[in-house]
């Protein structure tokens, strides 16, 4: 597994990986909004995939990387990855290449209620990399429940 810089050519894997989880975050695939971000992370050198040998991403991550408070803004393991330490790889790269100083870094995922929460496994993910919950956010746009998670940097 090779972790790298997302490129134009990648942005339909994007699509892939977003259709996977669509019944947890709610529509993207056919999102004009999320074409634009996935594009402008593109653009910005803010986007890393996770590929292998075959033609679909094993995985992709979108980052927002302005001190002191970073963001995962969007982060998704191909189903068929899951559990093989994909995830792990694209997190440490963002943290690597993208966080410098001392700050946060913070990630929006599910509420403990939520359904996709333990399906998912987001939070237990987060929480073996060191992430904290937080403060509760506004629901996703499926209605589900969203919390913050925080990782303190030094």
């Amino acid at each position: 597994m090779i972790v790298r810089l997302a490129e134009e050519q990648d942005f339909h894997g994007f699509l892939g990986l977003a259709a996977q989880v669509e019944c947890w975050f709610g529509p993207m695939v056919e999102d004009r909004g999320f074409h634009d971000a996935v594009r402008k992370h593109i653009r910005r050198s803010t986007a890393l995939v996770a590929v292998s040998s075959g033609p679909d991403l094993l995985g992709g991550l979108m980052f927002a990387a302005q001190a002191p408070t970073h963001n995962v803004r969007w982060i998704v393991v191909a189903e068929q990855s899951r559990g093989k330490g994909v995830g792990r790889a694209l997190m440490a790269e963002a943290m690597g290449r993208f966080v410098r100083g001392s700050g946060s870094v913070e990630v929006v995922t599910f509420g403990a209620d939520h359904p996709g929460a333990r399906v998912s496994g987001a939070r237990a993910f987060y929480e073996r990399l060191g992430f904290t919950p937080a403060e509760a956010v506004d629901p996703g746009p499926e209605g589900g429940s969203r919390q913050v998670f925080r990782l303190a940097v030094t």
